[in-house]
């Protein structure tokens, strides 16, 4: 007897009936970048149709947002000072603060999630602080990422994510929120975080480009994945909440593999390289625009729960 699997393909309510994956607006987190200044919104030329936004800007890219059903973002600010300790990072009125209470102001039921690192808001762009040789210290770097942690949860982020990778900083930041009086305030941890080429646009959107050397000595090594499982698995131990895969698109493995092997929310980064190469594919019609769906489909058929993208609101058009 033939097998006829294409029964079950007839038509579309058929199809969607038997249908495995979807993806829901609630999937998605969208990336926002906040620069100061006033009436700023600058197109990012390395991420076509991605903007900086000063704070007095923010309420008309907010709305947009809320009109289109998207319910979470996570915040990356861009200081005009920086110096070799990052201080605006956890200053009371650095900029990311300040978004989040223009956010919170604009829409309390808006989730806002911060990005936790250094780079952004040191003058040598690396993630922790230099010894006189040039080497990050990972635990010097510890109580100044969780001072930064707090200084998120005091202006009213609702979860914060360290994007680092330091050795203990989600023990770390733990800690200091719960000692704070923020116990309920999540981390989610960029787990497996691998030292990617597909960085490239956010570095320069994020004016976050490290001024000598690069960061795989604490960024993952590109060819390993039992390192991942280690490093989610440390990371879980230290009190994540969701463990994140970053890259996506050139890790849907890594993703698989988290997901079978830890029972945790797991979160994914479809990175500004991956944006860039497919927005462009779309742009020069080589590829179909559906074509972003299905890329980003993919990274919740293997396994994310969550899907940071800077295609959220593109992907509204087919949720």
């Amino acid at each position: 007897m033939i097998k006829r699997p294409r029964r079950l393909r007839g038509n579309i309510a058929i199809r969607e009936m038997v249908r495995e994956t979807s993806l829901e607006k609630r999937n998605l987190v969208y990336p926002i970048f906040v620069v100061e200044g006033n009436n700023v919104k600058e197109e990012i030329s390395s991420l076509k149709g991605i903007f900086h936004y000063s704070i007095d800007r923010l309420e008309e890219e907010i709305k947009e947002l809320m009109d289109l059903g998207i319910q979470s973002i996570i915040l990356f600010g861009i200081p005009n000072e920086k110096d070799a300790y990052g201080k605006e990072a956890y200053s009371e009125k650095g900029i990311v603060q300040q978004a989040i209470r223009k956010v919170k102001e604009l829409a309390p039921q808006m989730y806002v999630i911060t990005d936790v690192c250094m780079c952004q808001f040191t003058d040598h762009g690396h993630c922790g602080i230099l010894d006189q040789c040039g080497h990050v210290q990972n635990d010097v770097t510890l109580p100044f990422l969780a001072r930064i942690a707090i200084s998120h949860a005091q202006a009213g982020a609702d979860m914060v994510a360290p994007s680092d990778m330091m050795d203990g900083r989600v023990a770390a930041i733990r800690t200091g929120l719960d000692e704070a009086g923020f116990m309920n305030v999540p981390i989610m941890a960029y787990s497996a975080k691998y030292a990617s080429s597909f960085y490239g646009p956010f570095r320069a959107a994020a004016h976050s480009a490290p001024a000598f050397g690069d960061r795989k000595t604490y960024q993952m090594d590109i060819a390993n994945t039992d390192e991942a499982i280690r490093e989610v698995e440390l990371d879980i131990e230290e009190g994540a909440d969701i463990v994140m895969v970053k890259p996506a698109l050139s890790y849907l493995d890594i993703i698989h593999r988290v997901k079978d092997n830890f029972n945790m929310p797991i979160a994914a980064y479809n990175v500004s390289g991956e944006y860039a190469m497919i927005k462009l594919a779309v742009e020069h019609g080589l590829l179909d625009e559906k074509a972003i769906y299905e890329s980003v489909l993919s990274i919740k058929r293997a396994g994310a729960d969550i899907i940071i993208t800077y295609f959220a609101k593109e992907l509204c058009k087919w949720i």
